[in-house]
């Protein structure tokens, strides 16, 4: 293990048309990092780009899952990958340019078991969103932070940077959510263990080009899923 490489785990499902350019502005931004993509057979042949990609970088990897399973298992699959090439620093982004890649450098020099990309402190924020979407984040995180009796302001976000020692920690085979929840599930336990969780700010952008995953179901599920990770023996074993 060397705790000073740095994979970014980047699942893809039908991104196509976004991943050509988001791939050199990762190693552009942050050229101490490597990429794996993880992709969930994706229809439109994203699969077989990122194997195009990989073919001309060694910084770039392709983990191929052969079924859409959810956000959450992707990036179990990722982090376990990662973990088990020796990975010290494994982070987590969206493929469509919501996450800026310039923030990579941010994140990693964060000094924090578990650096977190917020919206929602000093200099954080978003753009292109609507007035639901904007009360549905605030919203979700405020009913998170309230029900888990914890401080983190942004907790649905999906950029973050761990320290292979948090992931270790995590008990991840037992991680149970797929949507929002699974970012609120993994930032509860990396606090339950004593981790040190840090927030650095973010512009959230919408996607530039493609249809957002966002859906009613994966809403639904945070809602009772924060319940169920408020009592769940595994999340909140110290």
């Amino acid at each position: 293990m060397n705790s000073d490489r740095a994979c970014v785990v980047l699942p893809t499902y039908n991104e196509r048309e976004n991943l050509p350019s988001i791939v050199p502005a990762i190693l552009a931004a942050a050229p101490q990092v490597d990429v794996l993509v993880v992709d969930d057979n994706s229809p439109d042949g994203t699969g077989a780009l990122a194997d195009a990609l990989a073919s001309k970088d060694p910084r770039v990897r392709v983990l191929h899952r052969a079924r859409k399973e959810g956000l959450g298992r992707a990036y179990l699959a990722g982090f376990a990958e990662a973990l088990s090439r020796g990975y010290g620093r494994i982070l987590e982004m969206d493929a469509d340019f919501s996450h800026d890649p310039a923030r990579l450098p941010e994140l990693l020099a964060s000094g924090k078991d578990l650096a977190l990309g917020s919206r929602y402190v000093e200099g954080g924020g978003t753009v292109n969103w609507g007035l639901g979407r904007r009360v549905l984040s605030k919203g979700g995180s405020l009913y998170a932070r309230l029900i888990l009796g914890i401080a983190v302001r942004d907790l649905t976000g999906g950029f973050k940077c761990f320290r292979r020692q948090v992931l270790e920690s995590i008990d991840l085979p037992s991680v149970r959510s797929t949507g929002y929840a699974f970012q609120i599930e993994l930032t509860y336990r990396a606090l339950k263990r004593g981790f040190s969780v840090g927030e650095v700010p973010i512009v959230f952008a919408d996607r530039r080009v493609g249809k957002s995953k966002m859906n009613r179901r994966i809403v639904a599920e945070a809602l009772w899923m924060v319940w169920k990770i408020r009592f769940d023996g595994a999340a909140n074993r110290r």
